[in-house]
Order: C-alpha cells, then structure tokens, then sequence
C-alpha cells in the first residue's frame, strides 16, 4: 500500500443523526491497525470537537480533538495568519468559545473586520439575516467568512437547509464573495493533507458534490457512500465518483485493491 492518507466525512458516513452506520467503528479501526494516516473533516458547526470526539466514542470509535479538521479550526488560522481581531460571529453560542482569542462583536454598528457565518439551524430569522447584512455593509472592507458552503443535510426526519442558502443570499445582497474555510473549498482539503502530512489522499462522503466533486477539484480521489443524503439523482449529476460504496464498512475491501 502506498502512503494515502484517508479523509473521513462524519454525518451519513460515519453515523447518521444518534445512529451509527453499521461497520463504521471496524472500518475506521481497520486504518489504525494498519497506521494509515487519517482525518476527520467535517463541516459540521454545530458543536466543538471535542463534542465530536464523544459522540465517535459512543459509536465505538476512539479518537482525539487533533484527529478533526473542522471550519473553526480553519477559520482561526485564517484570521490569525492575516492578525485580524475584531470579528462579529453568527454560530451557535456553544462554539463562541472557540474565537476566545479574538474581540467578537454583536452590534451593527460596531466596526469589525470579518463577519463570521455557521450553521445556525432554525434560529436564521428574517431579524438575524439583516444584522449581518447590516454589519457587512456598515464595514465595507469586512471580510464574509463561511463556515462551509453544505447546500443540506439528512436529519432524523428529511433533508434540511444548511448554512450554503444563507452565504449565498449574503454575497447576491452586499456584492462580497465569501471566503470558505470548509467544504467544498480546495484549501480546506489542502489543510487537511498538511495535518495528516502526506501529498496524497482518499475522501469519502455521502455529498456527491460537497465531498466527491470538492476532493476530486482539490487533486484527491473521491468515494461516495449510498447513505446518508445519497440519492439515485446523485449517479445522473455528472459528477464520476472514483468509486461508489454501499456503505463505509466496504471500505476496508476496497482499499488493497484500489491504492
């Protein structure tokens, strides 16, 4: 086997809302025993990692906060290497604690140099959208910050909007265009394969373009799963995954005869 690093998606790869995948803890097991390097990327905004890395162990999965790459991780390397400070932040509160090194910002008027979007969920409000079109517009130099660009996820019920919709209606309101410090950005994978310290690797997910399309642009390969928010519509998108598994736990079968 050659040295390829392998990138994992988490929510319909890994587990899908409280459930695991069934054979997701032995094929993430079967890359450590034998010392693949590995990453988990997610643009999940919802929760720090260390809550990631609980709810992996409650699957039968034992990792550390160092194994996740995720856009708060980015997003803080990105305005530390530009030493930029103030910041206005709509993310969940739980995450507010993750930008402690920076002066965050909550009133229109105050004057800031990054507006900061994550996946707010049901508390986007008409009220919430305009505040941060007014912060963009009272700071005309202010950069637009996502936090990944995911059009929708799979929940327990059905599909649901994610962040994407709202960068979008932001940049087609103040005329900026975002910077994206998750998926599908190419830096995003080009940071992930600077962590695991390799020049090679393998993604796998269940967004046929977030993941599949992104990983393939960034130079990597891309593996789509059939679960998650996998659809049939995904085989006629035009998008040729490097392979489609019916699950994550066909991975370690596929990998010999593959890399």
């Amino acid at each position: 086997m050659g040295m390829t690093a392998m990138l994992f998606d988490l929510d319909g790869v890994l587990y899908q809302g409280d459930h695991a995948i069934a054979g997701a803890a032995d094929a993430v097991q079967w890359f450590c025993d034998h010392s693949i390097p590995h990453l988990f990327l997610t643009n999940t905004t919802s929760r720090p990692r260390q809550a990631l890395v609980e709810k992996l162990e409650a699957f039968g999965i034992t990792t550390a906060a160092d194994k996740f790459l995720t856009p708060l991780v980015a997003a803080n390397a990105w305005l530390k290497e530009r030493q930029i400070n103030d910041i206005a932040l709509f993310v969940p509160e739980v995450l507010i604690p993750e930008f402690s090194d920076f002066n965050v910002h909550d009133r229109e008027t105050d004057p800031v140099d990054a507006v900061i979007i994550g996946d707010l969920g049901e508390a986007w409000t008409f009220q919430t959208m305009n505040t941060v079109f007014h912060m963009l517009m009272n700071n005309p130099d202010a950069t637009l910050i996502a936090l990944g660009m995911t059009r929708y996820w799979r929940t327990a019920k059905a599909l649901q909007l994610d962040v994407g919709p709202i960068v979008k209606a932001m940049e087609y309101a103040t005329g900026k265009q975002a910077v994206v410090t998750g998926k599908p950005d190419s830096t995003f994978f080009t940071a992930a394969l600077k962590i695991v310290g390799e020049t090679n690797a393998v993604m796998i997910g269940d967004d046929i373009r977030g993941d599949v399309q992104a990983a393939q642009h960034a130079g990597l390969k891309g593996l789509l799963v059939k679960t998650g928010k996998y659809t049939e519509a995904d085989l006629s998108s035009g998008i040729t995954p490097d392979a489609i598994l019916d699950s994550i736990a066909a991975l370690p079968g596929w990998w010999p005869e593959n890399i």
